[in-house]
């Protein structure tokens, strides 16, 4: 897919005059990842955000006892940024890195102010602030609240992707259960 169709599927033209698409999409830059790569590290600040067009990746952090802890799994359309990173110039917590051979699409911090006086595109880019912060608002109280079954459900009917595409391993620890929790999990399901 071309620059210019995949990021005005983000960046319809009914909200935006021509000029102003031309503009944004002036700033965009392509860019190619291999399995295992990483778009963004942890103890890093994050100069970039991108629009994931194929591929999957994960956000991930070291915990306390040394594990790894998937944290956010991004797909087709989604944005891939560490907010607090990005806006603050403070250095990553967690790395976002890729679980397959994909493409997305960057924009650097100058460049993405560039666009600030646009005010269709401020909204784009709050309305995507305020879904990633339900929608991970949403998994912590899950974590808590509801059982790791549940959690399962949850991902499988809002993602099937991710449970088609993304190893075993890294769904478990994003649900919080072992491998073998999870493995019963399914098992129980298929019944």
């Amino acid at each position: 897919m071309n620059q210019s169709h995949f990021l005005k599927s983000i960046f319809k033209s009914e909200n935006f005059n021509s000029k102003e698409l031309e503009l944004i999409l002036m700033q965009f830059e392509e860019v190619e990842f291999n399995k295992n790569e990483y778009l963004i590290e942890k103890g890093k600040v994050a100069n970039y955000y991108f629009f994931l067009e194929t591929g999957f990746l994960r956000s991930f952090t070291i915990d306390i006892e040394g594990n790894d802890v998937t944290t956010k799994f991004f797909s087709k359309n989604d944005i891939v940024i560490d907010w607090h990173s990005y806006f603050l110039k403070k250095p990553c917590k967690e790395s976002i890195q890729a679980l397959t051979k994909g493409n997305c699409w960057k924009i650097s911090f100058n460049n993405f102010m560039k666009l600030f006086s646009i005010e269709a595109f401020r909204e784009v880019g709050r309305t995507r602030l305020i879904n990633n912060y339900f929608e991970l608002k949403n998994h912590s109280i899950s974590i808590i609240a509801d059982q790791a079954k549940d959690r399962y459900l949850h991902l499988l009917k809002e993602k099937p992707s991710i449970i088609q595409n993304i190893p075993l391993k890294y769904i478990a620890t994003y649900l919080g259960v072992t491998d073998t929790s999870l493995s019963r999990i399914r098992k129980e399901i298929t019944l």
